[in-house]
């Protein structure tokens, strides 16, 4: 039995409780993604995705909505998010939050197994938005949103976010507002080591000039390290 069958009403008040994002998540208590404490505009998970899919202007414009959509495990509201990898019916729709919001950044999901995202056809529109300020809210939800993947248990969803990232701003050349954040934050919000390792040594293979790469040890990535100890064999 899901932890959704089993939430009952009372966290439905319980507004700071630790359960509430799960309940959220499934059906059990409706948000207030607009910034506004009007009972009108509360709406359930469901009613979200129907409601703001697509209403770029309103997801762009509005802040609090990412706080319901992905919890994370930091002192404050969500500190019980790692729930949610107990409940196939919250991760579910926790996915079709981040479909929502790869949308909205001009992407989609591609393969659902893999992970693997690609460019919408209105990508050109969204990265334009993307590229319009360096340090913006967006690179902070981007971070905020890989974190969430890897700590509800969709840690797969994280690397191919980071090397799509990565390839546009190294290797193509977009999203040039973006590149400070994909390289400090975007790539070790990765949890599995061998992934992280990997995005590394593809931002430094791409990376101009190398010399000041400071993501990691240069003589290690560029093979240096190696050779030397072959040499000394």
């Amino acid at each position: 039995m899901g932890l959704c069958s089993v939430i009952i009403n009372v966290v439905v008040v319980v507004f700071k409780g630790r359960f509430y994002n799960l309940a959220f998540y499934c059906g059990r208590i409706k948000s207030s993604p607009d910034d506004t404490a009007l009972p009108s505009f509360y709406v359930h998970i469901d009613e979200f995705h129907q409601q703001w899919w697509g209403e770029y202007e309103r997801l762009e414009d509005v802040h609090s909505y990412i706080q319901w959509l992905f919890p994370i495990q930091e002192p404050g509201v969500n500190w019980r998010a790692h729930l949610f990898r107990k409940d196939k019916q919250a991760k579910s729709k926790l996915v079709k939050s981040y479909k929502l919001m790869l949308d909205f950044y001009g992407l989609h999901l591609a393969n659902e197994s893999t992970g693997e995202v690609e460019r919408a056809p209105n990508w050109k529109d969204h990265f334009r938005n993307l590229n319009r300020f360096v340090y913006s809210h967006n690179n902070l939800r981007i971070t905020r949103i890989l974190k969430c993947l890897g700590t509800l248990g969709l840690k797969h969803y994280q690397a191919p976010l980071v090397k799509f990232f990565l390839h546009e701003t190294l290797v193509v050349g977009h999203l040039q507002s973006l590149k400070q954040s994909v390289l400090d934050y975007f790539m070790f919000a990765v949890l599995d080591k061998s992934e992280r390792r990997e995005l590394v040594r593809f931002a430094f293979k791409h990376f101009k000039p190398q010399e000041q790469f400071v993501w990691g040890p240069k003589k290690f990535l560029s093979g240096e390290q190696k050779r030397e100890c072959a040499s000394s064999v």
